[in-house]
């Protein structure tokens, strides 16, 4: 859990802005997502999400206790998000490699075995394509692999993880000026 207080996450939000040296995180939460992932962490102990692969329950990130979730050899983490690792699998990282991953919250019941679901609310993917310039950056920045990790191996350290909406990091596009004729 991470030593935040009793801050809120909207609280402990700052503007982020990366250095044109520093590769821009590739994954973030928003700060409703991380004010519930606190309640389940204080509930639960150390958590850790899992970006499903769409099979059952669509794409959609898989809150687990942390271990609960085997990772493999070749899963991919994504970053550290409020003490919680964000992994996804290999094949799908390499989908999903040139998205930034944005973790947030809706209403609704979310997957069956992810810790939210009796909560009434559901984490959520949404992503941001990078640009050209930010993927030029990832490139020379390989991620940590699950092999990585069990190796003992760690991502450096970020405090700029939590954007206060979505809309912060994922622009959304304002509505069409004209209607769709059928």
């Amino acid at each position: 859990m991470s030593d935040f207080g009793a801050q809120t996450a909207a609280q402990r939000t700052k503007t982020r802005r990366n250095p044109e040296e520093q590769a821009p995180p590739r994954a973030l939460i928003t700060a409703a997502a991380a004010d519930l992932l606190h309640r389940l962490q204080q509930r639960h102990g150390p958590l850790m999400f899992h970006q499903s692969g769409g099979c059952c329950d669509g794409s959609s990130p898989m809150c687990y206790p942390d271990g609960d979730f085997i990772v493999g050899d070749r899963d991919v983490l994504l970053g550290v998000l409020e003490g919680a690792p964000v992994w996804i699998s290999g094949p799908q990282f390499e989908t999903w490699k040139h998205t930034q991953l944005v973790i947030d919250v809706v209403p609704g019941r979310g997957g069956g075995f992810s810790l939210e679901a009796p909560e009434g609310m559901r984490f959520l993917s949404r992503g941001r394509a990078f640009t050209d310039a930010e993927n030029r950056l990832l490139a020379s920045d390989s991620p940590l692999t699950g092999a990585d990790y069990e190796r003992g191996a760690r991502p450096a350290g970020r405090s700029d993880l939590v954007v206060i909406e979505a809309a912060d990091a994922c622009a959304i596009p304002g509505r069409r000026a004209g209607v769709v004729q059928q």
